[in-house]
């Protein structure tokens, strides 16, 4: 009997690699299979359109509170 750890990261789940060898060889005794692999080397364009896209800093946009008036802190 063979033991498989994974971790489920909502719909997708991590598997080590060892284990994802050991699964692989098991499945190529019924049938003829291949593992398609996705790298998960994120881009930096990626990082930031996902940033942007999300609304994440659209605080920064937003009419804040002015907490400062011209009687705050020393002349220089």
């Amino acid at each position: 009997m063979a033991t498989i750890h994974i971790q489920c990261i909502g719909e997708k789940v991590l598997v080590p690699q060892s284990e994802l060898e050991l699964l692989v060889k098991l499945a190529q005794r019924y049938e003829e299979i291949t593992v398609q692999r996705q790298e998960d080397d994120v881009t930096t364009e990626d990082i930031m359109r996902l940033a942007e896209e999300s609304g994440a800093f659209d605080f920064w946009q937003e009419e804040g509170e002015n907490i400062y008036s011209s009687k705050d802190g020393e002349p220089v």
